[in-house]
């Protein structure tokens, strides 16, 4: 889906806009956001990727994962993905901190990392965009990685390995 980008520097200022397959196409700096969603048991709402998706399809990912459209802000385009991505609406979120990162070729984002609480029973994604979803503990999803790297977002890996403390190819800003 082709959407209207900021275009921002290495500080984070918006300097221009561009369409998204330009933005992905020059390797453009651009915004992006992540929600960690929990369940009353400390377990972390993780999705599984469509099959048809251009990028990382059927491999699990984060809760929530979005671009940041033109003009909007970090929060919005968390409270959006949450709503557009696992139908949730009125989640308190705080923010955990904000990375730069090379997620693939050519997709270079500045982006904000929130966590929430939610109820299991509110959670209905979007089957166009993710497959399955499921809750995993912290300690099952650092075994998983560890055990199937290769069923994982290269992102959720390096968002992990940052939220775990450990070494991550990000850069904190």
């Amino acid at each position: 889906m082709d959407e209207l980008l900021d275009v921002v520097t290495d500080s984070d200022t918006v300097i221009r806009q561009a369409m998204r397959s330009i933005v992905h196409q020059q390797g453009l700096l651009h915004r992006g956001v992540h929600v960690f969603l929990f369940n009353e048991r400390g377990e972390m709402l993780i999705q599984k990727r469509s099959a048809d998706r251009a990028n990382s399809p059927s491999l699990w990912d984060c809760s929530v994962s979005e671009h940041v459209k033109a003009g909007e802000g970090y929060v919005e385009a968390a409270v959006r993905g949450m709503k557009e991505e696992m139908g949730v609406e009125g989640i308190e979120l705080s923010r955990r901190g904000k990375i730069h990162m090379q997620y693939g070729v050519n997709d270079n984002e500045i982006s904000e990392i929130y966590e929430g609480r939610l109820d299991d029973q509110q959670v209905t994604f979007d089957p166009g965009e993710i497959s399955e979803v499921k809750f995993m503990s912290l300690n099952e999803i650092r075994a998983g990685i560890a055990a199937e790297k290769e069923k994982y977002c290269y992102w959720f890996i390096q968002l992990m390995n940052w939220y775990f403390g450990q070494a991550a190819e990000l850069k904190e800003v």
